[in-house]
């Protein structure tokens, strides 16, 4: 056998290999709404690391493990509704600015890496905006995962979180 040939077996037979071994790429989620009430009142409603159960129909139970409110390093323990708990670190939080920043510790859901940002802002003629980003990755490696473990469902599962909270917390204090 050539050289040439050689290398060509080695490329077809690592090919599969390295596709298989390529990491899941970053996703990302954006959603916003548009609230008829002052940023303040939007922010008092929304703030408090302990409190998404209060305004988040998908969520029965949240509540602080370790840490203080508000406070970088707080931890809280979410339960899902008919469903699983898993727990999030507060990696900042800013008064001033209306925003908030949090990470994934351990969870149940498809993902991994996950980082999210909450933001309330003024928005156009005396509204508020609200914004909820989240970067993360899906948590099966394989090139091919299950279709309910891909990039879309984990996507999916994401930007429903995110509307089903927004469209409350707009219907809560809209309402």
């Amino acid at each position: 056998m050539n050289k040439s040939m050689a290398v060509s077996v080695l490329i077809a037979l690592a090919g599969p290999w390295c596709a298989h071994a390529a990491p899941p790429k970053p996703l990302n989620v954006t959603e916003s709404v548009e609230i008829k009430a002052p940023v303040d009142r939007v922010w008092a409603v929304a703030k408090d690391f302990d409190s998404l159960n209060k305004w988040h129909p998908g969520f029965s139970k949240d509540e602080l493990v370790k840490g203080t409110d508000n406070e970088v390093g707080a931890v809280r323990k979410l339960t899902i509704k008919d469903g699983p708990s898993f727990t999030e670190e507060l990696l900042a939080f800013d008064n001033a600015t209306h925003t908030y920043r949090y990470k994934i510790v351990e969870s149940p859901l498809p993902l991994r890496d996950y980082v999210a940002t909450f933001s309330v802002k003024p928005g156009k003629d005396g509204t508020t905006k609200v914004t909820w980003v989240g970067k993360f990755k899906r948590k099966n490696p394989a090139a091919n995962p299950p279709e309910d473990e891909s990039d879309a469902a984990a996507v999916k599962l994401i930007t429903g979180v995110f509307q089903g909270g927004l469209a409350n917390l707009k219907h809560l204090l809209e309402g």
